[in-house]
């Protein structure tokens, strides 16, 4: 598809609980012009967990509730909580009486309409012909698109009452009998927009047949918006946060001590995703990629910084870009007996995806295999069992620990595995493992979970600090802005 010249661009969660703190710098753009803009919108921050389940601790809301009970109607009570939390967000970003009205209308109309459907699902699965966890993913689905058609919704109020022609569009299929793909959906969503006097306030969720959530969890918003760039001909994607992509937490080693990225590539920004970091959910980074469209992560709040280019572009001199770290568990299988058996690990790859165990890193030798993986502990004990059972004459065990990722586009001729060692021996901190691969795009120091945050600090300081103070005495920064990607302001 031919570029166009329109940018599509998401809000996050957080930050739409701030949304009306946005009206005149991201929307209204200050009096430039503002449209030519496609925003896709998440739900506010918290109301997803309340619908499905807290992302972190795993804290039960309506759809876990829902799940583990066939007759209770603890779930129909949770549902009333999402109500009232919902009417209490919108009340932070609506001021006009009418707004609220309305606002408060919607909520009540879907919310009452998801809880009908309960009833008569749970009532339908009371016979014994009917198996309630044949119907889950959809009720999945259905809970988590009540978050994004709200704050769609409630956004585009906001933004009509200032004087904008904002246009609310609602992918999430409420009440559509018809099954659509969605391709289909985003193509009728997008149908008869003038983007040129016309502000498409889009859901994060989309229904379709593929069934969003059943592929991508709660990716699902970052890959809507990614298909609607590719869909459309994006000149640019954009992710508006509430902080900037920096080399390291902030919060952990200090504001004063860390460095925007500035640019990027879609490399750096799949290794994230595997350490946890949100950048880009990896499948919607892989479609702009594919498109050919770069992506923008700015910091919401600073609408005149152009944030952190992610594209194709090699680097220009090999550097560590960011150290950020993960809680893992080592989930490790010895048995003496896998010595040149062929494919011994395929039982736990199997294992690991039944119960939807992420695996951040691996390593093997002759007798042992361990994946470092990104799960709850229960889960991990699902799959321990599991192994257990498979493999009678090994020792399965699970461990928790800690992975600290230096990555960079380029880390060839860094010595940075050698000064990461060194600095952390330096520190007092002794690694439980160490990994770098031929890529060189990053290193894995795996330490105690007690050690990580120390050594977070430690190696950024030694791989990242040195090159940031240099910087800080005037040299300028020039080796990632290409000139074909020369910042802009997107607001």
């Amino acid at each position: 598809m031919t570029k166009q010249i329109h940018t599509v661009e998401k809000i996050g969660g957080t930050s739409m609980i701030r949304s009306a703190e946005l009206l005149q710098s991201l929307f209204l753009r200050g009096g430039a012009d503002p449209y030519n803009r496609i925003f896709v919108v998440s739900a506010y921050a918290g109301i997803t967990n309340m619908l499905l389940e807290h992302k972190k601790t795993r804290e039960s809301g309506v759809y876990a509730r829902f799940a583990n009970a066939s007759h209770d109607r603890g779930w129909s009570d949770a549902l009333d909580d999402v109500m009232e939390a919902m009417n209490d967000a919108h009340r932070k970003v609506l001021d006009a009486p009418g707004d609220i009205r309305d606002a408060d209308h919607f909520v009540r109309e879907r919310v009452e309409g998801a809880r009908s459907c309960l009833i008569d699902l749970q009532r339908l699965c009371s016979y014994g012909h009917f198996r309630l966890s044949q119907h889950l993913d959809i009720i999945r689905e259905l809970l988590s698109g009540l978050g994004e058609s709200h704050s769609a919704y409630v956004t585009t109020l906001m933004l009509r009452r200032a004087g904008l022609h904002a246009r609310f569009v609602d992918l999430g299929g409420w009440r559509d009998e018809r099954e659509v793909t969605l391709e289909q959906r985003i193509e009728e969503g997008m149908r008869d927009l003038d983007l040129s006097s016309e502000m498409p306030i889009v859901t994060g969720y989309a229904q379709c047949s593929e069934g969003l959530m059943s592929l991508y969890d709660r990716g699902y918003s970052e890959v809507t918006f990614s298909r609607i760039a590719a869909q459309t001909g994006a000149a640019e994607a954009i992710i508006h946060k509430e902080f900037h992509l920096s080399s390291a937490d902030p919060k952990l080693v200090g504001a004063g001590n860390v460095r925007k990225l500035g640019h990027t590539n879609y490399d750096v920004a799949d290794q994230l995703s595997n350490m946890g970091m949100e950048a880009i959910h990896p499948s919607a980074a892989k479609t702009l990629r594919q498109a050919d469209i770069s992506l923008r992560v700015t910091n919401a709040f600073e609408p005149a910084d152009p944030g952190t280019l992610i594209d194709d572009t090699a680097a220009m001199a090999p550097q560590v870009e960011i150290v950020t770290a993960l809680d893992v568990f080592a989930l490790e299988v010895f048995a003496h007996e896998m010595v040149g058996v062929k494919g011994y690990d395929a039982t736990i790859l199997q294992a690991l995806t039944q119960h939807k165990v992420s695996i951040v890193a691996k390593s093997s030798n002759a007798n042992t295999i361990t994946h470092y993986v990104d799960a709850s502990l229960k889960r991990v004990k699902r799959v321990e069992r599991d192994l257990v059972a498979a493999y009678p004459a090994a020792q399965v065990t699970a461990r928790s620990l800690s992975v600290v990722a230096a990555i960079g586009r380029d880390l060839k001729g860094l010595n940075a595995l050698g000064r990461g060692l060194f600095a952390l021996k330096d520190a007092g901190i002794a690694p439980v493992a160490v990994q770098q691969g031929p890529r060189n795009v990053d290193i894995q120091f795996v330490l105690t979970r007690e050690d990580a945050n120390e050594a977070v600090k430690v190696l950024h300081e030694a791989l990242i600090g040195e090159d940031i103070a240099t910087k800080a005495t005037g040299e300028t920064q020039t080796e990632d802005r290409p000139d074909k990607t020369e910042p802009r302001l997107v607001a």
